[in-house]
């Protein structure tokens, strides 16, 4: 590592970063309109007179304590970067990514990753944007309309959301309704896309045969969350899916997943783990991700709300074994220039930059950390 140990942390500051999706997201099976703004603190590390910036939610306190610290206490070859600091790995990956005047994703490989690297995603973007509309026809022109905005701006996979019964709806009319819109976007966006459903828990056993049966021309992907993770429940759906002859994946993990939820998917239960990127973090998923590959379980960080994750999800890939799609949250955030990065025909264009590859204003950010943030 191109690190002087003696080097120390010299300042750390956090402001609350503002911006907005392309459009505003809707409702989920368990919770209400998402909206257009988007939020997210983003941290600014000194060490040796450099910088790096990166997601956080380390607490002033937390960063107070750690000023002073040598480089040579923070960083390790093992993992880069030592567990007690894991809170702010993303701006230490920055910091030592720039340190080694490479990319993220180039420091995690050694430098043995394709150049340029490209990376699958999906749009993330199809919520209950119709629930406004009492017609299912209308509701299907809907979310078809949005996911062809997102095949215009270059995704060729799509997430729809599902579960309208669970809350919002009454319940069989939202499970139609869900199952008209599944098929409406895959005729959309044609057989060559990718696409998966998320229920957000919303559903149950009977109602996730109900949908994967009267959606089997879709060719789904994957269901994620159908229900709160539970072995029984997923053998019984996993045997069903054999004798309908379908090949849809289950996928689950994020939020307060299931203890035992990596032994079941080694089990074959669940076919992807989806642990959030930005709170399990880059370290714990390379680590986890060694353990799934033995058993063929695929890696699907998830990744919403979290306009950093993007990015971060795209620099991680090439290190996660059994990597399958960064999961895309469009936004644009003031004081962050991420042109460097692309999406074209289905996959992220990464750029060669040093570190994540943003471009941040300081400027700006600074203004922001005086008026929504600290430093220590």
């Amino acid at each position: 590592m191109n690190v002087d140990k003696s080097w120390r942390i010299e300042r750390i500051e956090q402001a609350e970063m503002r911006g907005e999706r392309p459009r505003s997201a809707g409702c989920n099976a368990r919770l209400g309109v998402h909206g257009k703004e988007v939020r997210f603190p983003l941290v600014r590390v000194t060490i040796g007179g450099r910088t790096g910036y990166g997601w956080s939610r380390i607490s002033r306190d937390e960063a107070q304590a750690m000023v002073g610290t040598p480089a040579g206490e923070l960083f390790c070859e093992e993992q880069w970067i030592q567990d007690r600091f894991q809170g702010l790995q993303f701006p230490l990956f920055d910091w030592l990514a720039k340190a080694e005047e490479m990319p993220v994703h180039a420091l995690l490989t050694g430098g043995k990753g394709t150049s340029p690297l490209t990376v699958p995603c999906y749009d993330t973007s199809l919520y209950f944007d119709d629930l406004h509309l009492s017609s299912d026809a209308d509701a299907v022109a809907l979310l078809q309309e949005e996911a062809m905005q997102g095949y215009e701006a270059g995704f060729r996979g799509f997430k729809i959301k599902v579960g309208r019964g669970a809350m919002h709806m009454e319940l069989q009319a939202g499970t139609r309704r869900d199952i008209a819109i599944v098929n409406g976007v895959r005729e959309a966006v044609g057989p060559s896309c990718n696409v998966s459903i998320d229920a957000n828990n919303g559903y149950n056993l009977n109602l996730t045969k109900q949908v994967l049966k009267e959606t089997a021309s879709a060719n789904l992907l994957w269901i994620e969350e159908a229900f709160h993770e539970d072995d029984r429940l997923y053998r019984e759906l996993k045997d069903w899916m054999a004798k309908e002859g379908l090949s849809v994946w289950i996928a689950d993990g994020e939020g307060l997943a299931a203890g035992p939820i990596v032994e079941w998917a080694e089990a074959g239960l669940i076919d992807a783990i989806q642990y959030d990127l930005k709170d399990y973090g880059i370290v714990n998923w390379i680590k986890l991700s060694k353990r799934l590959a033995r058993s063929g379980v695929k890696a699907a960080p998830h990744n919403y709300g979290g306009f950093f994750g993007n990015f971060a999800s795209a620099q991680a890939a090439p290190a996660i074994e059994g990597f399958q799609f960064a999961e895309w949250d469009e936004a644009r955030i003031e004081g962050i220039d991420t042109s460097g990065y692309r999406i074209n025909d289905g996959r992220i264009l990464v750029p060669e930059l040093p570190g994540f590859g943003l471009a941040i204003d300081e400027a700006y950010f600074e203004k922001q950390v005086g008026q929504r943030g600290w430093a220590v």
